[in-house]
C-alpha cells in the first residue's frame, strides 16, 4: 500500500510537470520568438532523454533495487525541471511591439506618418548602431536551448518510473487486483495534468517579468496576442514537488512478500528466475555475486523472444501510431483552441485542466473497473481497447464541423475593400488608403476598427490621430476603416484585435462537449491495453517488455509527433513575426480553416491506421484462442490458453483456464 501510494504521487509529479510544459507551449514560443516546429523539438527532447537509458534501466533495473532507482530518477527529474526555468533569470526583459503613443506618452503622435520628420526613430528604420544594439540584446533568445536541455534531463529522470513501478505492482499484487491497482495509479496520475493545466492557467495571467518590472508600466493585458505569462514560475513549483515525490522510495524494501495465491501461480514475478521462496538466504548470496555481464547474456535472446510474439509486435505498432496521433493532438491543443476560437492562454489551460483531464481520468478508471468487475480475459481486453479507439476517433470526426471562420484582418483574410483576399498577403497589406503612410509590413500591433475588422497596425489602418495612452488608447481619423462602410474620416479604432464572429462562442461550447466525450471514450481502452501488454508475454520479461514498449513510443511517437505536427501547423500561418536582426519569428496569425483541417485531419488519419493494427491484434488472438491451438508446441512450451471455459475458472492465472505448472512457469497466449 505504501509503494502504491508513493508510485501514485510520483506519477502525479511527473504528469504535473509534463502537462505544465504542454500548457506553456505558446508562452515559450512567444518568449523566445520561435516557430511551432522548434517548440516541437523542445517538447520531443523529453523523449530523447528516455531513449538514452530506457533499455538499460528497464532490463538491468529489474534485477537491482527498483524503488531506489525510481527515487534517484525523481531527483534527476527535479533538476531538469529547475533548469527549464533558468533562462528567465539570465536573459533580458520581455519586449513587445507597441506604437509609441500607447506607451504612456504625453505627446500625441500620428500613427500614419506622412511627415517622417515628426516621428521618433523607434517607429522608423533604426540607424545601424541601434540595430546592432538590438541584435546583441536579442542574443538571449538562444537560451531556449536550456529549456531543451532541462526537458532532456526530465526525460532521463522519468525513465525508471513506468517500467519498474508497474512491473513491481504486478509482481506483488493479488493477480485479479493488478488491473485495478494499475488503473488506480494511472487515475491518480491524471490529477497531475489537472493541476498542471490549472497552474498553467494561473501563471498565464501573471506577466512574464513579474517581480522584475513595474507592472503599471505594462501596456498589454493577458488577452493580448503578444502577452507572455510567468511560464517559468510553474517549473520551480513542479521541481519542488518532484523532489518530495522521490523521498519515500529510499526507504522501501527491494522485495515485498508475495501473496499466498501467487506463490505457485504460473504468472510468477519477473525476478522469479533469481528468487527461490524456500531458500532466500541462498538467493541473497547468489544475488551478491551476480555480475552485469551474466545478466547481459540474455539480452539478445530476450529481445528476439519479444519480437517473435506477433501479438506483442502488432500491439506495439498500433500503440506507436495511436500515440503519434494523441501526442500531436495534446501538444498543440492549447494553441488550436487559442487560434481557432480566439480564447486566451489562461482560459484555454483552465478549460483543459478542469474539463478535459477529469474525463480522461474517469475513462482510465472505468477501463480498470470493467476489467475487474466482468473478469475480462485477454481477448476481451483487446476488444475493449479496439472499441474505445474506434468510437473515439469516430466522435473526433464531428469536430471538423465545429470550427470558426477566419477573423476579418485587413490585407490578410479580407482586402481593405471588404472582399476575400486573393493576392499575396504581403502585397495586400498596402492599399490606396494607407499609401501616404510610412508603414512597415513587419509590425504586429493589431487594432480593432469600429467596422469589426482587425488591422495589423494603426499605421496600416491609416489612422491620423490618437488619444489616451497604454491599454486605453483610441485612434481617430483612420482612412482605411472608413472605406468599408462609411467614407467618413471620423472612423476610429481601439487597441487589440477584434473578437471572433458571433457564432464562435457557441462553436467553442460544442467543441468542449464533443472533446470531453472523445477523451473519455479513448481513455477507456488504456487499462485493458496495459493488461493485454502484460499478459501476452512471458512473466520474467515484463519489465523488459514494458521498457521496449515505452522506448518505441518515445522514439517513434514522442519525438517526431510534436515536430511534424508543428511543421504542418506552421504551413497555415498567415502572418509571421520578425526578429530585430531579421529572420522569421513566431507566428502571429493562423488561417483558421487550414489549421482545423491540418490539426484534426492529421490526428484522425493516424488514428484510423492504428485501428487497422488493433484489428490485426484481435484476429491473431482469436486464432490462437481456438481449441485447435490448445496443444503443446514443438519446443515443449504450453500453447494458447482457451477462452471458452467458464468465468469461475479465472483464478490466479493470466488466461481463463488455470494451466498446469511447468518448469519455467511461462504462460503463452
Amino acid at each position: 500500500q505504501i509503494f502504491l501510494g508513493a508510485l501514485s504521487f510520483v506519477y502525479f509529479a511527473k504528469a504535473l510537470s509534463g502537462s505544465y510544459l504542454k500548457s506553456t507551449i505558446t508562452q515559450i514560443e512567444r518568449r523566445f520568438d520561435i516557430p511551432s516546429s522548434l517548440v516541437g523539438v523542445i517538447d520531443g527532447s523529453f523523449e530523447i532523454g528516455n531513449l538514452l537509458i530506457i533499455i538499460l534501466v528497464s532490463y538491468f533495473g529489474a534485477k537491482l533495487h527498483r524503488p531506489r532507482i525510481i527515487g534517484a530518477g525523481c531527483l534527476i527529474m527535479s533538476a531538469g525541471t529547475f533548469l527549464i526555468a533558468m533562462p528567465q533569470f539570465f536573459m533580458g526583459r520581455y519586449q513587445y511591439e507597441r506604437f509609441p503613443s500607447t506607451i504612456n506618452s504625453t505627446i500625441s503622435i500620428s500613427p500614419c506618418l506622412q511627415d517622417k520628420s515628426q516621428t521618433p526613430l523607434t517607429t522608423l528604420e533604426k540607424p545601424q548602431a541601434k540595430t546592432n544594439a538590438g541584435c546583441e540584446k536579442e542574443a538571449g533568445s538562444s537560451m531556449w536551448i536550456y529549456v531543451l536541455l532541462g526537458n532532456l534531463l526530465r526525460g532521463i529522470g522519468e525513465t525508471p518510473i513506468q517500467p519498474l513501478g508497474i512491473a513491481y505492482i504486478d509482481d506483488y499484487a493479488i493477480e485479479e487486483n493488478a488491473a485495478l491497482y494499475i488503473g488506480c495509479v494511472q487515475t491518480v496520475a491524471i490529477i497531475g495534468p489537472i493541476f498542471g493545466f490549472l497552474l498553467g492557467s494561473l501563471c498565464a495571467k501573471l506577466y512574464v517579468d513579474i517581480g522584475f518590472v513595474d507592472l503599471d508600466s505594462v501596456t498589454i493585458t493577458h488577452k493580448d496576442v503578444q502577452w507572455v505569462g510567468a511560464w517559468w514560475l510553474g517549473y520551480l513549483i513542479a521541481g519542488v514537488i518532484s523532489v518530495l515525490a522521490g523521498i519515500p522510495f529510499w526507504f522501501l524494501p527491494k522485495h515485498l512478500p508475495k501473496p499466498e495465491s501467487r506463490k505457485d501461480s504460473s504468472t510468477s514475478s519477473e525476478q522469479s528466475k533469481f528468487i527461490t521462496e524456500d531458500n532466500k538466504d541462498q538467493y541473497k548470496s547468489y544475488q551478491q555475486q551476480l555480475k552485469i555481464a551474466e545478466m547481459a547474456k540474455d539480452f539478445l535472446p530476450s529481445l528476439k523472444n519479444l519480437f517473435g510474439n506477433p501479438v506483442y509486435t502488432l500491439y506495439l505498432c498500433a500503440s506507436i501510431i495511436q500515440f503519434n496521433s494523441l501526442i500531436g493532438m495534446v501538444t498543440y491543443k492549447p494553441k488550436y483552441i487559442e487560434q481557432q476560437y480566439g480564447q486566451t492562454s489562461s482560459k484555454t489551460n483552465f478549460v483543459i485542466g478542469l474539463i478535459n483531464i477529469p474525463a480522461v481520468a474517469f475513462g482510465i478508471f472505468s477501463g480498470g473497473l470493467i476489467m475487474k468487475k466482468f473478469r475480462v480475459n485477454v481477448l476481451g481486453a483487446a476488444k475493449l481497447s479496439l472499441g474505445s479507439s474506434f468510437f473515439g476517433y469516430l466522435l473526433l470526426l464531428s469536430l471538423f464541423a465545429m470550427g470558426c471562420e477566419n477573423s476579418d484582418v485587413a490585407g490578410l483574410t479580407v482586402s481593405y475593400h471588404g472582399t476575400k483576399r486573393t493576392t499575396d498577403y504581403e502585397q495586400a497589406l498596402f492599399s490606396e488608403c494607407n499609401s501616404g503612410c510610412a508603414c512597415s509590413k513587419n509590425d504586429w500591433d493589431p487594432i480593432c476598427g469600429e467596422n469589426g475588422v482587425t488591422y495589423i497596425s494603426a499605421c496600416l489602418a491609416g489612422c491620423q490621430a490618437s488619444n489616451g495612452s497604454g491599454k486605453n488608447t483610441v485612434f481617430f481619423n483612420c482612412s482605411c476603416v472608413g472605406t468599408l462602410e462609411s467614407p467618413s474620416q471620423n472612423s476610429s479604432a481601439v487597441v487589440g484585435p477584434c473578437q471572433k464572429g458571433n457564432e464562435c462562442p457557441k462553436m467553442f461550447l460544442y467543441f468542449l462537449v464533443i472533446s470531453v466525450i472523445t477523451s473519455y471514450t479513448l481513455s477507456v481502452g488504456g487499462t485493458p491495453g496495459y493488461i493485454l501488454l502484460l499478459r501476452c508475454i512471458k512473466p520474467h520479461l515484463k519489465s523488459f517488455a514494458l521498457g521496449i514498449y515505452t522506448l518505441a513510443i518515445r522514439v517513434l511517437a514522442g519525438i517526431p509527433a510534436p515536430v511534424y505536427f508543428g511543421v504542418a501547423i506552421d504551413t497555415t500561418c498567415l502572418k509571421w513575426g520578425s526578429k530585430r536582426c531579421g529572420g522569421r519569428g513566431a507566428c502571429r496569425l493562423y488561417d483558421s480553416s487550414a489549421l482545423r483541417y491540418v490539426y484534426l485531419g492529421l490526428t484522425l488519419v493516424l488514428g484510423m491506421v492504428s485501428i487497422f493494427f488493433s484489428v490485426a491484434v484481435l484476429w491473431v488472438l482469436r486464432k490462437r484462442s481456438s481449441p485447435q491451438d490448445e496443444t503443446l508446441s514443438a519446443n515443449g512450451e504450453r500453447g494458447a490458453c482457451g477462452t471458452k471455459s467458464r468465468k469461475d475458472n479465472f483464478v490466479n492465472s493470466d488466461c481463463l483456464i488455470q494451466t498446469t505448472y511447468w518448469p519455467e512457469k511461462e504462460t503463452r497466449l
